[in-house]
């Protein structure tokens, strides 16, 4: 009897073990095929470690690159850093014209990347810098050019837009001091944490072809750039990046990030476009001899590959940005409008249609767009 009961309970331990292993067996299936699933979902540009990349076939950055500040210093120091006559505003007019303007829409350049775009009641600031250095603490390009209001100058900001974290877009300075903390944020996954624990209350992560209606007027999408992300040396790639479709009262404003040129252009023209004015970066293109190629950067267009990103688009005005304020690469600082202008016609523009602003200059939107 005793034996009996012994054998029933060896084979009952049996069937559990290979009950368990089953579940076990089950469980895993289960869980392989939803992460599979899981994955098959995942957007392109989202990677498994949790980092970012460009859009599918966009250019790689060329591996003979080796960055090397001895011989970027070198180099610099052989610029030309005469600026030339009326590239800033002088401060009376700019103090003088943000009171003449504050009624109409209008767009104004501050300097590099950071400009104040008014729509209806909403006024916008993009990328602010005011910092003195595009860098960490002291370090970092200087200003060759000072901004055209100081930070306390600047009329209330409504919508605050930030479109990738280098150091000359993502000012900490700027963010900390910035005296509208009530201003709602749009800017990229994994950005929020630099706003959230400085003061601002009303702070949104977006990814690529997220939309936010801002009020009945105004609509903002975030849309794909070629670009790339990094703070610091254990950084690179971890927060997105991306470009603002600003839609306005049945007018479309494009302002890019940092880009270099991408298939993904002709995508986005054909989906939004026509664009009425597209913000496209013209400067910050030549790292020769450091690269193996001049006038020639993977994430940073120079002013006819700008012009070529503005038809794929089908822009009808291309505004210059990303110049004119720090030197952060080695072409001559005052060549960019120069070539945007002159080479507008082979892209099919007019040369009004390649528009450069003076630091501090104001322009009422629909003088521009007309």
């Amino acid at each position: 009897m005793a034996l009996n009961f012994y054998k029933k309970m060896k084979l009952l331990r049996i069937l559990n073990i290979k009950l368990f292993n089953s579940v076990i067996f089950f469980v895993l299936i289960f869980t392989f095929n939803s992460l599979s699933i899981e994955m098959s979902k995942k957007p392109y540009h989202h990677l498994s470690n949790g980092t970012f990349r460009n859009p599918e076939g966009s250019p790689e950055r060329d591996t003979n690159f080796k960055w090397s500040f001895k011989v970027f210093n070198k180099e610099k120091k052989k610029l030309d850093m005469t600026v030339s006559k009326g590239h800033v505003v002088k401060k009376e007019k700019v103090l003088s014209d943000l009171e003449k303007f504050k009624d109409d829409d209008y767009i104004a350049w501050i300097g590099h990347a950071t400009f104040i775009i008014k729509l209806g009641n909403t006024t916008i600031i993009t990328d602010p810098v005011f910092s003195k250095n595009a860098g960490p603490l002291i370090f970092g390009p200087k200003r060759f050019t000072e901004p055209a209001l100081k930070l306390n100058e600047i009329p209330k900001i409504d919508l605050f837009l930030l479109t990738h974290n280098h150091y000359d877009h993502q000012d900490m300075m700027t963010i900390r001091r910035f005296p509208f903390k009530d201003a709602k944020v749009l800017l990229p996954l994994k950005l929020g944490k630099y706003f959230t624990r400085n003061g601002f209350r009303d702070v949104n992560e977006m990814d690529w072809y997220n939309q936010i209606n801002i009020n009945e007027k105004l609509k903002i999408t975030f849309l794909p750039a070629v670009h790339w992300s990094k703070r610091s040396l254990t950084d690179t790639n971890k927060t997105l990046w991306g470009n603002f479709l600003i839609e306005y009262d049945g007018k479309k404003i494009l302002f890019a990030c940092d880009t270099g040129v991408g298939n993904i252009y002709k995508d986005l023209g054909n989906k939004y476009g026509p664009i009425d004015i597209s913000f496209i970066n013209i400067g910050a293109y030549n790292f020769y001899p450091i690269s193996p190629y001049k006038d020639k950067s993977a994430y940073h267009t120079n002013p006819e590959e700008a012009l070529s990103i503005g038809r794929d688009l089908k822009s009808k005005k291309i505004i210059g940005t990303h110049w004119g304020t720090f030197v952060l690469s080695l072409e001559p600082i005052m060549e960019p409008p120069i070539r945007f202008k002159k080479n507008a016609e082979k892209f099919g523009f007019k040369k009004e249609d390649a528009v450069i602003f003076k630091i501090g200059e104001f322009n009422k939107l629909k003088d521009i767009i007309n």
